[in-house]
């Protein structure tokens, strides 16, 4: 291995595929310190980013930071990097949450887990969250069986739903979609998280170009940023009549793996991606605690429900803002 330090070309570029992640309603709550001497990238919750109200025991945000991290991961192996990560490595300090020691491969042939985060490099850039309805071909078997392998290799579950179960995780959706519409100080949080394009140039949060249409029976799956607003000009159409949601799971649920469960979703996520499969969440239940627990399957569920994760073909949707590199990214010599 060599010793110097990356170029900031390179560097740059691994943060920016970081921020690419998606991240509870788009509040991107992370910081990346890049230690020249060490060449160590350091990846930071940011809680000033938190939702107190939705996510008050952060396992949201941190999820979000483990999707950033799988992305930095992909991203050094694209650039042909080794990436040394370690999770929660201070604990004394819960904000530290990984640390990624990067070094440049020399004369050494990648090893294959690199070259399986490699080919995952351009749908980075290609995936977005689509709040659009999707056709009704299934997702074929194949892709199903490769989606729940990549969520394996970073130590999670991924299992489409059953009939019988899907009809009672859509009726938990619509509860808790319900419940947030209820409380005035989660829809005033939400709110808070979403941009007018008409009046303002965002870098955060989710914008009205992709708070996607209506759903014109009521059943949509996807969280409605409009809350109780009315949208002129938006469109009102029906989606889908059998939703294909999977279920992420963990078997611990502490912040470690909050963090897999992140690096897992971004990896199934990419994955989808890559075979023209579009994905959205429908986290809404996973934030009410009385309905997260009842989320598993009660027959072949295991494991801590950590995403619900609304996959197939349709729109990709669109491009939503990131905050620039200077926001969140810290030289150190």
């Amino acid at each position: 291995m060599l010793t110097e330090a990356l170029d900031d070309t390179t560097l740059a570029d691994l943060v920016a595929d970081a921020t690419a992640a998606p991240s509870m309603h788009n509040a991107q709550p992370w910081q990346f310190r890049y230690g020249r001497r060490s060449r160590t990238v350091t990846l930071r919750a940011d809680f000033e980013r938190a939702m107190v109200e939705a996510d008050p025991s952060a396992r949201a945000l941190h999820i979000g930071c483990g999707a950033a991290l799988l992305n930095l991961r992909v991203s050094a192996a694209h650039h042909g990097l080794d990436a040394a990560t370690v999770l929660l490595p201070v604990p004394s300090d819960p904000a530290v949450l990984a640390t990624v020691r990067l070094d440049i491969r020399t004369g050494v042939p990648p090893e294959p887990a690199d070259e399986a985060l490699a080919v995952l490099h351009p749908a980075i850039g290609d995936r977005h969250t689509s709040r659009y309805p999707f056709d009704e071909r299934p997702v074929p078997d194949d892709v199903r069986a490769r989606l729940a392998a990549a969520a394996r290799t970073e130590g999670a579950d991924f299992a489409f739903l059953t009939p019988v179960h899907l009809e009672t995780v859509l009726g938990l959706i619509r509860d808790a979609e319900g419940y947030d519409r209820g409380d005035p100080a989660r829809e005033a949080e939400q709110r808070r998280w979403t941009r007018n394009t008409r009046s303002e140039a965002p870098v955060d949060g989710v914008p009205d170009y992709a708070f996607g249409p209506r759903d014109a029976s009521e059943r949509a799956t996807t969280r409605d940023f409009a809350g109780a607003r009315v949208v002129p000009g938006r469109a009102r159409v029906p989606f889908e009549n059998r939703p294909q949601p999977a279920l992420l799971s963990t078997p611990g649920d502490r912040p470690t793996h909050w963090l897999r469960a992140g690096q897992a979703l971004e990896r199934v996520l990419l994955a989808a991606t890559l075979h023209q499969v579009s994905t959205s969440f429908a986290t809404q239940p996973l934030e009410w605690p009385d309905l997260r627990w009842i989320l598993r399957d009660p027959v072949f569920g295991t494991g801590h429900p950590q995403m619900i994760v609304r996959l197939g073909h349709g729109p990709s949707g669109p491009r939503t803002p990131r905050r620039p590199l200077d926001h969140v990214l810290t030289i150190e010599p």
